[in-house]
């Protein structure tokens, strides 16, 4: 459960591109798999997955990597 907490941080713009770039990712993909493309064109919607999948995961790492507000220690009164 910690780890959800740190993945779903809406207020972090990170969170909102792993989205975005993860459901990309996923559209190119039906785009490959269910219309008949030049082999050129599959290629290149191809790379275009792929490097969405890769940024997406990247930003997911920096999400996990980063505490989620409820897990950072309260803060002393100075």
């Amino acid at each position: 459960m910690k780890y959800l907490r740190r993945l779903l941080q809406p207020r972090k713009p990170a969170f909102w591109l792993m989205l975005v770039l993860n459901a990309l990712s996923t559209a190119l993909v039906w785009i490959v798999q269910h219309h008949t493309l030049q082999p050129a064109a599959a290629i290149a919607v191809v790379v275009f997955a792929v490097g969405n999948m890769v940024l997406g995961l990247y930003f997911m790492r920096q999400l996990l990597q980063t505490q989620a507000p409820e897990e950072r220690p309260p803060q002393r009164p100075h």
